[in-house]
């Protein structure tokens, strides 16, 4: 197989596969976990870094997820998850590092604190905390969406994808986005879709692989 991901689908590798099925191309998943596997030789030479996902497509070996996604739209997305001109694919790259900037710490650290993993506290006041630092960028999210289904342009593209991946986490962490209702509404459009739920459907197996 000439494109390979590698990764969970339980942790940002979820986000890459999620995007790989929406495009209908051919991939091998390598579902490398993070306990040492990330550390062989093998994988070192492909993500020197040794953090998941990663990505090789040939020659090239990419990693990053949001980077990852913003190739295969690029590479495999015209008319779909690629915007459909430059202006799109520069906001679908700002939707891609706002996210990462500015909603991922405390949606990952209300994650972490549902479930009392990770070394943080169980504690719905603490998960409560991190909803509190979301309600600005989750302003702008839901002002983004006023009267429209999207972030960019008329159709679901990597920027909804990208966006959508990491507040993913505010559902499983059981954060209440309840008063943001065009955020809230698009997140559910987003996730509901068939190639979001068969990614969900691989992680599941893989939590219970896990124990």
């Amino acid at each position: 197989m000439d494109l390979t991901i590698y990764g969970l689908a339980l942790s940002r590798a979820g986000r890459c596969l999620w995007a790989l099925e929406e495009l209908g191309t051919d991939y091998a998943h390598v579902p490398t976990n993070f306990m040492g596997e990330n550390k062989t030789p093998e994988f070192l030479a492909i993500n020197p870094n040794g953090r998941l996902p990663a990505l090789k497509h040939g020659d090239l070996c990419l990693f990053e997820s949001m980077a990852i996604n913003l190739y295969l739209a690029r590479a495999f997305g015209r008319g779909g998850l690629q915007p459909d001109n430059e202006a799109g694919a520069a906001q679908a790259v700002q939707w891609s590092f706002w996210v990462m900037t500015e909603c991922e710490q405390p949606l990952l650290h209300a994650l972490f604190h549902s479930l009392g993993i990770m070394e943080f506290e169980q504690s719905p006041a603490k998960v409560q905390e991190q909803r509190d630092k979301l309600e600005e960028p989750l302003g702008v999210l839901n002002g983004a969406l006023a009267g429209r289904e999207y972030l960019v342009g008329s159709r679901f593209t990597i920027a909804d994808l990208n966006v959508a991946s990491v507040y993913l986490w505010a559902t499983m962490a059981q954060v209440d986005l309840s008063a943001h209702s065009n955020a809230n509404a698009w997140l559910a459009r987003c996730l509901d879709r068939p190639a979001r739920q068969k990614v969900g459907e691989t992680a599941k197996a893989e939590m219970a692989k896990l124990g």
